[in-house]
């Protein structure tokens, strides 16, 4: 009986298999790059708001400490976004008749807030408490970047869960002084030592603890 296929089919069944295989290595780590990408995470993307807040000009040029505006971080789950009339302390004073601050006049005029577009935006999923994290001497840049050097908010970090466990698993890596947390330029001569110590000065949950799927899942 006569063959079918010729031998050089023999060769091409191989070539393909081998192809579809590279293919799918391609498509997988493809995929796993743009998981990862801005493009998914929001990580270092702009987000327009109704007003262009600087905190480059608030922070690091007129020293402004966080907690003027987030009144609520060190109390509450939620930093908490400042009222129109936090920022009309001083601007009923200062660059009072700029067009770009006419959404926070009108907000003052009419009692309606401004609706900031969310930055750091978690699934609904995902418990996170600033309060804790602040008692526990996590820095501000630990999540929010050099924030103070921003002219315009971006995400500094993917917020994705091995981005948080990271932090979970080494928690020493990340642990300051309370009275820096709001440092930003602040910097640990030895940091190691200096987590470790405040870890247990903090009294921090162990690790299988803190890595729990209840720690941020509820």
């Amino acid at each position: 009986m006569s063959q079918i296929f010729p031998k050089s089919a023999n060769a091409f069944a191989r070539l393909s298999i081998a192809g579809v295989v590279v293919l799918a290595g391609v498509l997988g780590g493809a995929g796993w790059e743009i998981g990862r990408s801005g493009f998914v995470t929001g990580q270092g993307i702009t987000v327009p708001q109704p007003v262009p807040f600087s905190h480059d000009h608030h922070v690091s040029g007129l020293g402004i400490d966080c907690r003027y505006c987030h009144t609520a971080v060190e109390t509450s789950s939620s930093a908490g976004i400042p009222p129109s009339a936090t920022c009309y302390n001083c601007h009923k004073l200062i660059w009072k008749d700029a067009p770009m601050l006419e959404p926070v006049r009108e907000s003052v005029r009419t009692g309606k807030p401004l609706e900031w577009n969310r930055v750091h935006d978690l699934p609904d999923f995902v418990y996170f408490d600033h309060s804790i994290h602040v008692a526990k001497g996590v820095g501000c840049v630990s999540c929010h970047g050099r924030i103070d050097q921003m002219k315009l908010v971006q995400q500094a970090q993917s917020l994705q869960m091995s981005w948080c466990l990271e932090c979970h698993r080494n928690p020493a890596n990340h642990l300051r002084p309370r009275s820096e947390v709001f440092n930003m330029a602040w910097e640990a001569k030895d940091q190691r030592a200096l987590g470790e110590r405040l870890a247990k000065e903090y009294q921090l949950r162990p690790t299988f603890a803190l890595t729990n799927c209840s720690t941020c899942h509820r």
